[in-house]
Parts: C-alpha cells; structure tokens; sequence
C-alpha cells in the first residue's frame, strides 16, 4: 500500500502557524491496527516537526523494537530501487510485513521528494502487507532525511516485521545508513565507470552485504572480484567480533538472485545476534538519536536568549579578532550555564 496524499488543508507544514492538535493516542491506536491513513498520519507530524512530536514519540517508543532495518545504499544508477522492488517480493513471500522508507532528494522549489522512487514499486501499492513512503532529505546531508529515525520508530509500532530504508544515492557523503540500519547493504553495477572507485572511502566501508546489480552486463565478474580483493584487506576497525561482507550477485529488473539476497541478510541477522551485535547496534543507534535532540536543544537555546543577538554579538567579536573562536564559544557556553571547552587535549 502506498501512503495517501497529504491533505492540502491540513495546517501541520513547518510553513504555517498555528499547528492543528492531534490525538495522538488514537493515531497510535491505529497504526497498531494497521490502518494506512493512521501511520500515513503519524508520518506526516514527523516530517513536519509538530509541536506533539515528544508525545508522539513516547506513545511509539513501548510498541516499537521488533522491527528488522534493513539499508540500501549505493551510487546512483545502481538499481537500488529495482532491488528494494524485488526485496519486497521476497520477503513478502516469507509472510513479513514489509515497510519502506524511500528518501529522495527535494524539490527545490516545493522542498518534497523530487523523484518519488514508490513510482518503481507501484505494483505493490494494492498489498496490504506494504507501506511505501517517499521522503525528502530537505537539505539533510548523509543520504537521509533528518527525521527518519522517527519515522522508522512509527513503522516499527505499527507492527511491520522488516523496514527498508533506500537511501538518496549521492555517493561517498552517504553513510548515515550505518547509524541506523541493523544491515547495510551496498549495491554496485558494472558499466558506472570504477563502479568499486565510486563507492571506496566511505560508502564501501559501511556494507554488511555487498550487492553486483545489473550481474548479466559485461564487467560484472570484474566487480565481483574487485570487491572481494578489496574485502581481503580487512575492515579499518577490527575491533568487535568479525563479518566478512559477502558479494552477491543479482538482475534485479529480471528478479534474479533474490534467494542470495535473503540468505545473506538471514546470515548476517543471526550473526548479530548470535554475538550480541545487533543489541549493540541499537544501542549506538539510540545514542545517536540522543545526541542530536541535545544537539538540537542548544541550538534553540542560543537561538532562543534575550534578544536573540548574543551569538551575533559574539560572532562580531571574533570578526574584529577581539576573541578567538574558542573563547568566543567558551563565553557562549556559560551564557547557557555549561562548562567551557577544555584549553588542551594533551
């Protein structure tokens, strides 16, 4: 099923005043029961940042943990939504709920998803068992959009078994996917030019799971052993029980070696959680979450002091190089009443 249209009249945009109140216990009560328009709602209030959104989040939060996360990265022309499409057979025929989260890049002019890659997954809108949703990066940087976390934490409560987050294909810039996926894949294609090159130095370092789309082209063998060659080497970090990424092979648009796909994503779930890897995954993932709601909270306060020109005012000072901008920081910091930065990391 595809996530309804937004109601034009509905004044919960950032671009509006006077957001309209929900109930939220009601719209939980029936995304539990599956219904669309409810998690479709639920969804909408993320996006936007309601006012409710810490209501929101409390009533998700007891619902929510069962959910496997599955990312999708890669550079783009890979076929990532092709596979996603094809992913969502497969797991559909092992009888899970599938929920899909589709980040696009924005419009430019209307700040929404500017592509709208459900377009390739249009024939399962009628299944009941599927939730699609585009979602705009609206400028976030990282491959997703700044409220996906949340909106993984509403499909999660409303009860679907695995969630697929396909992420904008921007490149070396998109690893974000890491911090919230319990399985990353990366998806590469021969004939991109140095398909391994497009994607080494950030994306390539983040995979659970490599996968060689578009395998009946001409170099694709040479991917594949590309990748293994460079898997070889070892991670960065060997720290922590050790995955070696495995490198599978698939015609996505034909719905070829989708068994590979899901036995590699089946291998590496138990493996998680078989050393307690997927417990730590989460855990990271939460603290992450965490950090940038603090994060968040400081940048209001600075926004938020007397007459909103301290910052310009320290700003100024460092400008007329009255203040270095550690000291200008340091003065900020106890305007909010918090410990100044350390003088020395030595």
């Amino acid at each position: 099923m595809t996530a309804p249209k937004p109601d034009p009249q509905d004044r919960t945009s950032l671009n509006q005043t006077g957001f309209r109140p929900v109930d939220v216990a009601a719209l939980v009560e029936g995304a539990r029961r599956r219904k669309v328009r409810a998690i479709a709602r639920l969804l909408s209030l993320v996006e936007d940042a309601h006012p409710q959104l810490r209501e929101i989040a409390s009533a998700l939060t007891p619902h929510a943990g069962g959910a496997r996360i599955i990312g999708l990265t890669g550079p783009p022309g890979v076929g990532k939504s092709t596979l996603t499409s094809m992913l969502i057979t497969a797991l559909r025929n092992e009888g899970n709920r599938v929920g899909v989260l589709a980040i696009d890049p924005s419009s430019p002019f209307s700040g929404g998803a500017l592509l709208g890659d459900r377009i390739r997954m249009t024939h399962h809108s009628t299944d009941p068992g599927v939730f699609i949703r585009s979602m705009a990066t609206r400028g976030h940087l990282g491959g997703l959009s700044w409220a996906t976390p949340q909106a993984v934490r509403v499909l999660d409560a409303a009860g679907f078994d695995v969630i697929l987050i396909e992420t904008v294909g921007v490149g070396q810039s998109e690893v974000e996917i890491v911090k919230l996926a319990d399985t990353t894949m990366v998806l590469l294609a021969p004939g991109l030019g140095d398909a391994v090159q497009a994607a080494k130095a950030g994306v390539l370092e983040i995979a659970d799971i490599f996968v060689v789309n578009k395998a009946d082209r001409e170099g694709a063998d040479d991917v594949v052993s590309d990748l293994k060659y460079m898997i070889s080497f070892g991670r960065a970090d060997p720290a922590g029980p050790s995955w070696r990424p495995p490198v599978v092979k698939t015609v996505a648009a034909q719905g070829d070696g989708s068994d590979d796909v899901l036995a590699a994503l089946h291998k590496h779930h138990d493996w998680l959680v078989r050393y307690d890897e997927l417990a730590g995954r989460r855990a990271r993932r939460a603290a992450g979450e965490i950090e940038a709601i603090v994060l968040d909270r400081l940048r209001s306060q600075l926004e938020d002091m007397p007459g909103g020109e301290q910052l310009s005012d320290v700003a100024r000072t460092v400008v007329d190089r009255a203040l270095d901008p550690y000291a200008a920081a340091d003065k900020l910091l106890a305007t909010l009443g918090l410990k100044p930065a350390p003088r020395s990391y030595a």
